[in-house]
């Protein structure tokens, strides 16, 4: 399979693919393609289910497969930003926000993270349960605007703001710390918690999350429903 990803800060992912390879999208991301590309829908397990109804994901994926002779297939970003290509190989799984997800390869394996700290999962900025990645082959993402990519160290932190984290390699793990003072929550405008990703591992930050935008056009959409 061959791709580029074109449109700017309105990203399409466009693969082209050779007859019988196929690609796996959870929604609606498909824009065009061939009219060679054969569309099928399908669930997953009775458990895997129960997880992904939990998580807010789709229960149900869509696989296309090029028929007949190459075939090609878009995919749009439903939000401004970027699209990332995430290599996974056995044993380097991938986690990311579980809006994330866009397209991939039909060795990719998606499954429910939950964090492994019961604190993380309330106050870490992704909510309580993320997407993990595994299997063979290429996953694709969406950015909430640009990335900002890191490679942590074992025992390596950094701090993130609500929100930010878009994506991390399995090996990092997540912690909460409350920002201190009362002057600062009260005052700062930064939110009680601040999320802990330590290393080792890569980690992929977003510059322009969806629920950040969300909160700061609140206040224009109340103003223009009371008139």
């Amino acid at each position: 399979m061959q791709y580029e990803i074109r449109g700017g800060n309105l990203p399409v992912l466009i693969c082209q693919l050779q007859p019988g390879e196929q690609m796996i999208t959870e929604r609606g991301s498909m824009c065009w393609m061939s009219p060679n590309m054969r569309m099928e829908t399908r669930g997953t397990s009775i458990g895997k289910a129960f997880g992904r109804m939990f998580s807010g994901e789709a229960i149900f994926q869509n696989i296309y497969t090029a028929q007949g002779g190459p075939g090609m297939i878009a995919f749009a970003s439903s939000f401004p930003g970027s699209i990332r290509e995430i290599p996974i190989a056995p044993g380097q799984d991938f986690v990311v926000q579980k809006t994330g997800f866009l397209a991939s390869e039909a060795g990719i394996e998606m499954s429910v993270f939950f964090q492994k700290r019961f604190g993380a999962g309330f106050f870490g900025g992704e909510g309580f349960i993320m997407q993990r990645l595994s299997g063979n082959g290429r996953a694709f993402i969406e950015i909430d605007g640009s990335a900002v990519e890191y490679n942590l160290a074992a025992g390596q932190e950094i701090v993130v703001d609500t929100g930010f984290l878009a994506a991390m390699s399995a090996t990092c793990s997540l912690d909460i710390q409350k920002v201190p003072g009362v002057k600062n929550v009260l005052f700062g405008g930064e939110g009680l918690f601040n999320t802990i990703v330590r290393g080792p591992g890569h980690i992929i930050l977003q510059t322009m999350p969806v629920s950040d935008v969300a909160k700061t056009l609140q206040p224009f959409i109340a103003t223009n429903t009371q008139r």
